[in-house]
């Protein structure tokens, strides 16, 4: 009755690897999320070290997450 889908189907890898510019951006977002977070947190709890926490969260999180695909 209900048509399960492949893991496979749904994740099909692009052709070809991200560009440097899209990686770079990626990297760069990431260290702004984290920098964001870690002031946030620095702030709540009066403890500086959220800070590059944070920063190495953000760097982590940029450098795992996927880059958007080059559409122009």
């Amino acid at each position: 009755m209900s048509r399960k889908s492949n893991s496979r189907e749904r994740s099909t890898p692009s052709s070809e690897p991200p560009s440097p510019r899209a990686r770079r951006k990626q990297i760069i977002v990431g260290l702004v999320m984290g920098a964001i977070m870690g002031v946030v947190l620095g702030a709540l709890t009066q403890f500086w070290l959220w800070l590059p926490a944070g920063l190495a969260m953000g760097l982590a999180t940029g450098a795992i997450m996927k880059p958007p695909s080059d559409q122009t």
